[in-house]
C-alpha cells in the first residue's frame, strides 16, 4: 500500500456510506451524494464514519 494514500467517505444514492482510498473516488457508476475527506488513515476515516452516522448524515452499511 502506498504510504501517501488517502481516503475518502462517500455517501452513495442509497444513503449508506462508504470509505474508499483517493484512488478509486468515482471510479464506479454509483451517484455520490456527499463526500468528505480526505482523511490520512483507514481509522481516520472510519472513525469519522461513525460521527457521521450518528450525527444522520449516513445510514449504517
Amino acid at each position: 500500500m502506498n504510504e501517501s494514500q488517502t481516503w475518502y467517505i462517500v455517501k452513495r444514492s442509497v444513503g449508506n456510506c462508504e470509505i474508499v482510498p483517493s484512488d478509486k473516488v468515482g471510479d464506479d457508476n454509483v451517484e455520490i451524494i456527499e463526500q468528505w475527506g480526505p482523511f490520512s488513515s483507514q481509522e481516520e476515516a472510519i472513525a469519522r464514519r461513525v460521527g457521521l452516522i450518528r450525527a444522520g448524515k449516513c445510514q449504517p452499511v
